[in-house]
């Protein structure tokens, strides 16, 4: 009986997980600027200790941003016209107490002081450019979907060596979709 208490408690932990809290899109939107489809979005990542005291232990959290544009048909499928990811890391630099977010190309870099200045940056995507107005063919009506996850990263060895079994450090939002028209 002990034993089955003892697997239901560790069940329920595991479930929740380092990444357990709010992963959502709040907000979405494209407008087109000079012939370009501009994505802007909110999104609310979860701020746990385990995640502050990952970072601070040298694992690296990627965060990537899903974006499918769509030509939405009512009588067939959709026709699938672009799909893209942006992709960020975040670590923490302990001599300089600071977080660190950089680009999928490690050339942008911003840093801040807190974890929650960090992740709140993430959470606002502001006028990406997506694709060129010219590269969708017709009028539309075009349906957009975005979604929002985090992983574990890079890691030092040592950690690598202990956590090489867990996959509970991996989470995605909700697809956030939405129908628009040029």
């Amino acid at each position: 009986m002990l034993l089955l208490l003892s697997l239901a408690a560790n069940t329920g932990a595991r479930a929740a997980g380092p990444l357990s809290g709010d992963l959502d899109i709040r907000s979405a939107f494209v407008v087109v600027d000079h012939g370009v489809l501009q994505l802007s979005a909110h999104i609310q990542y979860p701020i746990t200790d385990r995640i502050r005291s990952a970072l601070q232990d040298g694992v690296t959290l990627a965060f990537d941003l899903d974006v499918i544009i769509s030509r939405h048909r009512r009588l067939w499928f959709n026709t699938t016209e672009l799909e893209m990811t942006l992709r960020r890391e975040l670590t923490y630099h302990a001599v300089t107490d600071r977080y660190l977010l950089l680009d999928e190309n490690r050339v942008e870099q911003e840093s801040f002081p807190t974890l929650e200045a960090a992740l709140d940056r993430l959470g606002h995507v502001e006028d990406l450019p997506i694709i060129v107005q010219s590269q969708l063919r017709d009028g539309g009506p075009w349906e957009v979907a975005v979604r929002a996850g985090m992983r574990r990263g890079r890691m030092p060895d040592a950690l690598r060596a202990l956590v090489f079994w867990t996959d509970d450090w991996h989470r995605t939002s909700d697809w956030y979709t939405w129908i628009f028209t040029l």
